[in-house]
């Protein structure tokens, strides 16, 4: 529990209303009780706000003259950054792990630093580092020659491959699988041959990468994750790939091997990257779209055909379909058009 005089310090918040309530979880406007607190972000939700129930809320100040009577208020300059905030220090997950689990395996090369807890049946390799205040969940394998960086999290059934390197204050969640072999194979007369993945997966600070997704380790060079990059769940993340400093990836994204993307890139779900192609700082693309070339300016990009019904989408793609002789047939009046214009001729207009 949480006083609201706690936490408009915290916030450096104006407080309206009373400063001795507490608040002991966050919610929604809508289904907010007592001893919550909410947030309005969005001024499409601004209807619940004078309906709400919660204990107190995080506004802008445009929005006081909308509160519910009796509701408290902290009036901050970004509510969902605010909400953030909150949220994290009124956390009750529970911890990875406690205390080292008489079922788990530790290597004897193994170095563990200070206060570090390893689940049952999880796995620490020959010569794995993991920093202090390290938590491995239940059946979480590290690898020979890994290391864990301090504070990190690794949720159960989590797998680290031999030799990768992850920061510190990470959070990895169940069924990730970090530095397995990129797909490289050389074809020779018709049968496919395996290339060794010899380079590693390196992975800064502050990074949360989400439940099954896997990032390949480098073929020759490393795969890097910058600082404080973020990838949802289910996304692939190919051999040799570099992504940039706070860059955000939703739920399964894939990007093919030897891509570059910036620093503080935004990619929404469903995205598709083609190989060896570079995307530039600051470049956000819309879920589902298929990045085929590289993006060398920063801003927007969208691709593929929204949802439609379905009488219209198949005219759509009919029309699709005669794009090529539409094409041609529009060069072939460019080209009658400028052989009047060198003749001296007008187009006729006559019907």
């Amino acid at each position: 529990m949480k006083s609201l005089a706690e936490l408009a310090g915290y916030l450096d918040a104006q407080l309206i209303g009373d400063a001795a309530c507490g608040v002991s979880a966050v919610a929604t406007l809508e289904h907010a009780g007592a001893g919550t607190i909410s947030f309005l972000a969005n001024s499409k939700y601004r209807k619940y706000l004078s309906q709400t129930k919660a204990t107190a809320v995080l506004i802008k100040a445009d929005d006081v003259p909308f509160l519910a009577p009796g509701v408290s208020a902290l009036v901050v300059n970004d509510p969902y950054v605010a909400f953030a905030l909150i949220a994290q220090m009124l956390d009750n997950t529970p911890a990875v792990a406690t205390a080292i689990a008489p079922s788990a395996i530790i290597d004897a090369t193994a170095v563990l630093g200070e206060n570090c807890a390893v689940g049952p049946n999880a796995v620490i390799s020959a010569g794995a580092v993991l920093g202090d205040n390290v938590q491995i969940g239940a059946g979480t394998v590290v690898g020979q020659g890994a290391n864990v960086g301090s504070g990190s999290r690794l949720w159960a059934n989590v797998t680290v491959y031999h030799n990768v390197i992850i920061g510190k204050n990470c959070l990895v969640h169940s069924g990730a699988v970090l530095g397995s072999d990129g797909f490289g194979f050389a074809n020779k007369a018709g049968n496919w041959l395996k290339i060794p993945q010899t380079g590693t997966v390196l992975i800064g600070d502050n990074c949360e990468i989400g439940a099954n997704t896997t990032i390949d380790r480098g073929a020759i060079e490393d795969t890097v994750i910058g600082n404080n990059v973020i990838i949802d769940n289910q996304c692939q993340i190919a051999h040799n790939v570099c992504i940039g400093d706070h860059t955000a990836i939703a739920g399964s994204a894939s990007i093919a091997g030897s891509t570059t993307v910036g620093r503080y890139c935004v990619i929404g779900g469903g995205v598709g990257v083609n190989g060896h192609i570079e995307i530039t700082d600051g470049v956000q693309i819309t879920g589902m779209s298929m990045v085929t070339r590289s993006l060398t300016e920063k801003g927007v990009y969208s691709s593929g055909m929204p949802v439609a019904a379905n009488a219209e989408w198949r005219r759509n793609t009919a029309r699709l379909r005669q794009m090529e002789q539409l094409f041609q047939r529009v060069k072939q009046l460019e080209q009658q058009l400028q052989q009047l214009s060198r003749d001296g001729q007008q187009p006729s207009t006559e019907d």
